[in-house]
């Protein structure tokens, strides 16, 4: 059986009061040692649980990359590893500032990327979230 390394566990119950939810996840996983899962960041400080830069796509995205910088360091990996990144916007207009600011953070990287527009986040407040993938070099 492998086991996979869980980093920042968490309950949904926790993160999500008004919602009646109870999840054990966590904020990334380090797969057969080599593989980093980094789960949706958004405009959210991961010690608090508060929402940052409401209103504001751009701040949310800065946030979401620190967030993703900082998970993969506790991964034992880094931004130039990332090899796929998903970007989540609600609304096309958020398009420009949003990969500006991503592609200020992975200048020189080159992942693969997607980018969706969805109806909405998992609260009213977020505008963006980006998901990463990326390895743990030998």
């Amino acid at each position: 059986m492998t086991t996979h390394t869980r980093i920042r566990q968490f309950n949904t119950r926790d993160t999500y009061p008004e919602q009646k939810l109870d999840n054990d996840l966590c904020q990334t996983v380090v797969a057969k040692g080599t593989m980093v899962f980094v789960r949706g960041q958004i405009g959210q400080d991961l010690d608090t649980g508060d929402s940052v830069a409401i209103g504001d796509a751009e701040g949310q995205t800065e946030r979401a990359m620190a967030n993703i910088k900082m998970l993969l360091e506790e991964a034992g990996s880094q931004l130039e590893h990332i090899c796929k990144i998903t970007i989540y916007i609600i609304d096309p207009r958020y398009r420009e500032p949003v990969y500006r600011t991503v592609g200020k953070w992975l200048k020189g990287v080159y992942p693969v990327s997607t980018g969706i527009v969805v109806s909405a986040l998992a609260r009213p407040e977020w505008l963006v979230e980006v998901d990463a993938i990326a390895v743990i070099p030998d």
